[in-house]
């Protein structure tokens, strides 16, 4: 095992497969490991590069094997795709793994800490308990349709609902309206936890100076700022804004060829919830444009606004607004609001 330089590390639930390779990429190792066996071998192992794809675990064993002395890179599952030999096993996924590592363009994702992922684990949460409220809502908005009651869609006509099952004189059946409580009763319970996530959120933002500095561009609120704070990598992971806007997928997708430009939807690659952060944010702005200084006649926004779709300019300003971001955080400055040109 003295001549591995790189080592492909394909992650599942109990068996995983290694791939070995030497410095002219010829496999001099292939082994599949239990569970358990996975730090023992890598502890007897030389230092040498290991890679894996970032998935489910990725970064727990990432930091395990890097206390032990190797070089740990995660790549995106996407980027190890192409060098996947026809037919796909676990065998094969090691083998692309461990190519792919040693590619001099490979894109590697930083490996987060404990702190990090705890962190971001409110987010994840939140989200979880905000779509289960909007099933609760859906399904008593659909029983209470089968009796003639109908309420328009939206969490804001949800006490509506509520107040159709709670009225004696609603016309409703006693066994429907015992069953329909419990889900009053789940959503009731479901609102609660999500007011004690949102106050959680917004202590963290007033204690984390970078979510302060995030918090003074236009469409940021504690939510966005500390979910930016939390899930997005370090600034220097990027060159430039440019680059972290495309990591969010807030930049069109490109079909060009011979020289032609065809740009389609967004690309909608990266953090998915920092994305739809970014452009509830915007909307935020856009909605208030007759009011807000930075949609007053003569600014960027204000000419957008009158010669493109809303959704566009949505998506544009979260473009604008993560360049900014970025600019923040790289740079430890304030935002400085745009003047208006006469």
């Amino acid at each position: 095992m003295s001549d591995v330089i790189t080592v492909g590390l394909d992650l599942a639930k109990n068996v995983f497969q290694v791939h070995g390779a030497d410095g002219i990429g010829q496999a001099v190792l292939r082994k599949k490991l239990r569970r358990a066996q996975v730090l023992e071998f890598f502890s007897q192992l030389p230092r040498c590069v290991v890679a894996m794809e970032a998935c489910g675990g990725a970064h727990f064993w990432a930091r395990e094997i890097g206390k032990l002395g190797h070089d740990v890179r995660l790549i995106p599952p996407a980027y190890v795709k192409p060098f996947v030999k026809r037919q796909k096993n676990d065998m094969a996924d090691a083998e692309a793994i461990c190519e792919a590592a040693v590619r001099p363009s490979m894109r590697f994702v930083p490996v987060k800490s404990e702190d990090v992922q705890g962190a971001a684990m409110v987010f994840r949460v939140r989200e979880l308990l905000i779509r289960q409220r909007t099933q609760a809502i859906n399904a008593l908005r659909g029983h209470l349709t089968e009796f003639g009651e109908v309420v328009p869609q939206g969490a804001a006509n949800a006490k509506r609902l509520s107040a159709i099952v709670e009225d004696a004189s609603s016309g409703l059946p006693d066994e429907a309206r015992a069953t329909l409580l419990v889900l009053i009763e789940t959503k009731t319970r479901l609102d609660d936890q999500i007011v004690k996530l949102n106050a959680e959120i917004s202590r963290r933002a007033k204690e984390n100076e970078v979510a302060r500095r995030l918090m003074t561009i236009p469409g940021i609120g504690p939510l966005i700022a500390t979910a930016l704070v939390a899930l997005a990598p370090p600034p220097e992971t990027f060159r430039r804004g440019r680059d972290f806007a495309a990591w969010l997928g807030l930049v069109p997708r490109q079909h060009s060829t011979g020289g032609k430009q065809r740009l389609g939807a967004t690309t909608k690659m990266g953090e998915r919830s920092l994305r739809r952060l970014l452009i509830i944010g915007a909307n935020s702005v856009i909605i208030k444009r007759h009011v807000h200084p930075l949609a007053r006649p003569g600014t960027w926004l204000g000419g957008m606004l009158l010669r493109k779709p809303p959704m566009l300019v949505r998506v544009a300003l979260a473009n604008k607004m993560a360049r900014i971001v970025w600019a923040l955080m790289a740079k430890n400055e304030d935002y400085r609001a745009p003047t208006a040109v006469a």
